[in-house]
């Protein structure tokens, strides 16, 4: 594949309501965990969340009570995004140029989205929006490879795009992170657990018709491990905090 990581990122737009439907969540613990290494509580902090898509983590951070405002570049995401939470303030821009004032929130949160920044740029711009003793967050829910069929899944996506195109996921350098690994699980539909599956850049920038053969061949594999047609996907959230 020889798309950028901008043209990969900005290809949710188009797919901003299969995202939405299929997506996975997180689990409370996660959100315990961030309190816990930020050394303070969601509720009542002043929160951005960065690249916040359609907006899975904001509305679980607004959940837990904190005063949120999320920042999307796309403007797909952006519509779907608004559909859903009609109540939180979004504003347009990405990591590397937050539309911010300084100095103004205690958490700054990248669900997922970290991989699609500049660090040259994207660190500096955390550093000016957090206030003193203010958080910045990153995290990446992953399908836990620790569970066989979901490795032996991993390694024929990986053949598929020659392990190119599946996003570069680094805490960056400079910063102290404390790290913590949350794991959890949900059981859906097959259906959904494929849908899942086509909603990642990879799988948007490879269009629809490698896809589709792609999908099809997995479907016809999973039917025969979950024949009830109900799949338990296992993820494995990597957090990382720093306190500025």
């Amino acid at each position: 594949m020889t798309s950028t990581p901008r043209t990969r990122a900005r290809s949710f737009d188009d797919a901003a309501a299969l995202y939405a439907a299929n997506r996975p969540g997180y689990p409370g613990e996660l959100f315990d965990a961030l309190e816990a290494l930020a050394g303070r509580g969601l509720r009542g902090a002043r929160v951005a969340d960065a690249g916040a898509g359609t907006g899975i983590a904001t509305g679980m951070l607004r959940a837990r009570g904190a005063d949120v405002l999320a920042v999307e570049p796309g403007a797909g995401m952006a519509a779907e995004f608004r559909r859903a939470n009609p109540g939180i303030p979004l504003v347009r821009g990405d990591g590397d140029h937050l539309p911010l004032a300084t100095a103004g929130f205690d958490f700054l949160t990248y669900a997922q989205a970290w991989h699609w920044t500049d660090p040259a740029r994207s660190v500096p711009e955390a550093r000016r929006v957090l206030r003193p003793g203010g958080a910045l967050a990153l995290w990446w829910n992953d399908m836990d490879p620790a569970v066989p069929w979901i490795a032996e899944q991993d390694e024929r996506i990986r053949t598929l795009f020659d392990a190119g195109g599946l996003g570069h996921r680094t805490l960056p350098p400079g910063l102290a992170f404390t790290t913590r690994e949350v794991r959890w699980s949900r059981r859906i539909p097959l259906d959904v657990h494929l849908a899942n599956h086509a909603s990642h850049s990879a799988f948007l920038m490879l269009g629809p018709a490698g896809t589709q053969e792609f999908l099809d061949a997995e479907r016809a594999r999973l039917a025969a491990l979950f024949p009830d047609g109900t799949v338990e996907e296992r993820y494995v959230v990597t957090l990382g905090v720093a306190v500025m």
